[in-house]
């Protein structure tokens, strides 16, 4: 089994949900960091989605979490982590146009 760290970056985040990292097929990763930045002059509320690509289903990790303006928010790190299976997916939307990036930080094993 080979296991790779990766980080995954994803710029201007709109109001429709936004894939920023799926599950390649054969392989299960461990989240263990998501990190949203917001970067226009207004609040944002951001919602963030796994996709369980085996039952269709989907389920907020967070949903409508407040960033003001110039700031962070750290919704997966420190002890919490989430499991993804093959070709399951991490959607983000945000509350306004163009206004947030978001990092992904997971342990790929395959």
């Amino acid at each position: 089994m080979a296991n790779t760290f990766k980080n995954k970056l994803t710029t201007s985040i709109d109001t429709s949900p936004v894939a920023v990292y799926t599950t390649p097929s054969a392989t299960t990763s461990t989240v263990i960091g998501v990190n949203v930045a917001n970067i226009i002059t207004s609040n944002i509320s951001v919602s963030v989605q796994i996709v369980d690509s085996s039952t269709a289903t989907t389920a907020y990790l967070v949903k409508d979490a407040l960033i003001t303006p110039g700031s962070s928010a750290v919704l997966v790190g420190g002890d919490q982590k989430v499991v993804l299976e093959p070709n399951d997916a991490i959607q983000v939307t945000s509350s306004a146009l163009n206004s947030a990036d978001v990092i992904v930080s997971v342990l790929e094993i395959s």
